[in-house]
């Protein structure tokens, strides 16, 4: 919008905390001086400056920068100025997007006073600027790697301080006792150590009404945003607990480095391995001893038994695979000892009683032996395949998918595509070299190549859904896989744990069906019964729906 010779303009400003500690040069007070200037120079209203004082420009995610968009798109100015290209941003691909196309696009007009760069005119320079913009940001991360690197080879802690510790007044880099949580910390190590388990000491806490970790951050230590202030939780839990439990920090040890950013522009991190981890013995006072820290290691997760063992107790091949086919819980391994059988009483059942569901899981059982024998024939059925047998089976699999189109359509459609890709490159070389010799002007050629280019990215994207196998494919190279792993088997005499978990994904057992067609029978009497057993193997899924037909030797 112009008013009279006069134009509306917004000036954004920018810097990093790492381009803070450079000096005044950049500045927000040097920027919003330098912009002033040009305003006034060139006849600019300056309606509004946007702000982002500490962030980087490794990412567009800025909140001033993003009001700005906002107030743009209401209209409010038709100009931006910035002291230089990298105040923008330094990621050489978003920074040239709003600068080269967005703002052009939306009637803007986008000058950076230090870089001579205005959108009103040519920018020939343009893309050596954004690229140096970018290895500026990269070189700088770099160098805050090393910094960082060195400081926690030297045991300089530079990291938030965890509960239990502050950092040192006299030596930001070093930790000193919190004299409020240090207690605190001694004092879930003696009671895990004396045998209390995690779950126990967090209540114990709550009722007492310390403040858990994060909190205190919030209300005594840290600045947080309201956003993040607001996650923090009231109340301690079992696994805060475990964590600051197994921390070997509190032994005067820096450990850091568990962690890294997956790339310079982006926030997400990855864990890194342990052998990786920078640590440093004694950097600080420690809160507990050696000795009091091992015997809380060794009551960690001793409340939890494992019953597996006991020789008394029955160990199921199946856990985590048999589940009830009416609700989808997994099925437990139960029974009893009756003159000394236990196999013979030995069930796999479902115990689970869902709210959701209006009838219990009643019928929901199926004797231990019973089902490995079963399981353990039909997998020896394919063990015993021939190829031509396997041939067959995996033909009818991929008849059953419908596959709609051919391998040689899609082979067809394929070399379509690369060889349009092909003729667009040289189509578009020859256009440029009818430019550069004056048979084509500026405006057609760009619009002809604009053209081109959104054609050849259509194909490429058909060329890899092309390239990535098709159903037909992806499930002839399962069958292969699963027969591929049977050829090491010959005949299974016996069924063991990791065996089934080799070939077997899932089992769904059903409720029995009896004669009476109802799922109980009134008496405690052998009664003949029906229950479905479906087999779902690994890769290929369910083959055939197992069962039949079974004399109860159990009272029902």
């Amino acid at each position: 919008m112009k008013t009279g010779r006069f134009t509306l303009g917004f000036a954004y400003l920018r810097l990093s905390s790492e381009e803070a500690q450079g000096g005044e040069s950049s500045s927000i007070t040097n920027q919003r001086m330098i912009v002033q200037n040009y305003c006034k120079q060139n006849n600019i209203t300056l309606v509004r400056e946007f702000v982002d004082d500490g962030y980087s420009g490794g990412n567009f995610n800025r909140p001033g920068f993003k009001e700005m968009l906002k107030q743009l798109e209401q209209g409010k100015a038709n100009l931006v100025v910035t002291k230089d290209l990298s105040r923008l941003g330094r990621d050489m691909r978003e920074a040239s997007y709003y600068a080269e196309q967005f703002f052009p696009e939306h009637g803007i007009q986008y000058v950076a006073i230090a870089d001579n760069f205005d959108t009103e005119h040519d920018n020939i320079m343009a893309p050596f600027l954004f690229a140096m913009n970018e290895v500026y940001l990269r070189d700088g991360s770099r160098k805050v790697k090393d910094v960082l690197k060195s400081k926690r080879e030297s045991g300089q802690y530079c990291a938030c301080p965890p509960y239990g510790y502050r950092k040192n007044p006299e030596d930001k880099h070093r930790l000193a006792p919190d004299e409020a949580t240090a207690p605190v910390v001694e004092r879930i190590f003696r009671r895990a150590a004396a045998g209390d388990s995690s779950r126990k000491i967090a209540l114990d806490l709550n009722a007492d009404g310390i403040i858990p970790p994060l909190k205190y951050r919030v209300l005594y230590r840290d600045e947080f945003s309201q956003e993040g202030a607001a996650r923090a939780s009231d109340v301690w839990n079992y696994t805060t607990v475990k964590r600051i439990l197994k921390n070997p920090v509190y032994l005067g040890h820096t450990l850091l480095g568990r962690s890294k950013k997956v790339s310079v522009k982006s926030k997400k991190k990855v864990a890194v391995p342990r052998d990786s981890w920078a640590v440093t013995e004694d950097t600080h006072p420690p809160l507990v001893d050696e000795a009091l820290f091992q015997r809380a290691q060794e009551n960690l997760g001793r409340g939890s038994r494992d019953y597996r063992a006991y020789d008394r107790v029955r160990k199921s091949i199946f856990g985590g695979v048999a589940v009830c086919a009416k609700c989808g819980h997994a099925l437990c391994s139960c029974g009893t000892v009756y003159k000394g059988e236990r196999e013979k009483y030995w069930y796999l059942s479902c115990t689970h009683q869902r709210q959701d569901i209006a009838a219990p899981c009643e019928g929901v059982r199926i004797r231990y032996a019973d089902l490995v024998e079963l399981v353990r024939q039909d997998l020896n059925s394919l063990l015993a395949l021939s190829d031509e047998e396997v041939g067959a089976l995996v033909q009818e699999a991929v008849r059953r998918i419908g596959n709609e189109e051919s391998l040689k359509s899609r082979q067809l459609k394929k070399e379509r595509a690369e060889a349009r890709i092909v003729a667009i490159d040289k189509i578009v070389t020859k256009l440029y070299t009818d430019n550069a010799m004056g048979k084509l002007d500026d405006d057609r050629l760009s619009r002809m190549v604009a053209d081109l280019e959104k054609e050849s990215a259509g194909l490429k994207a058909a060329l890899e859904e092309l390239n990535s196998p098709s159903p037909a494919q992806q499930t002839a190279d399962s069958y292969a896989r699963f027969f591929e792993l049977a050829r090491s088997y010959t005949r299974l005499e016996g069924l063991d744990r990791d065996t089934l978990v080799a070939f077997v994904d899932r089992i769904e057992v059903g409720p029995k069906i009896y004669e009476n067609g109802g799922h109980k029978v009134p008496a405690r009497a052998n009664q003949p019964y029906r229950q479905s057993v479906r087999i779902f193997y690994k890769f290929i899924g369910e083959l055939t729906e197992s069962g039949g037909k079974y004399s109860a030797e159990q009272p029902a």
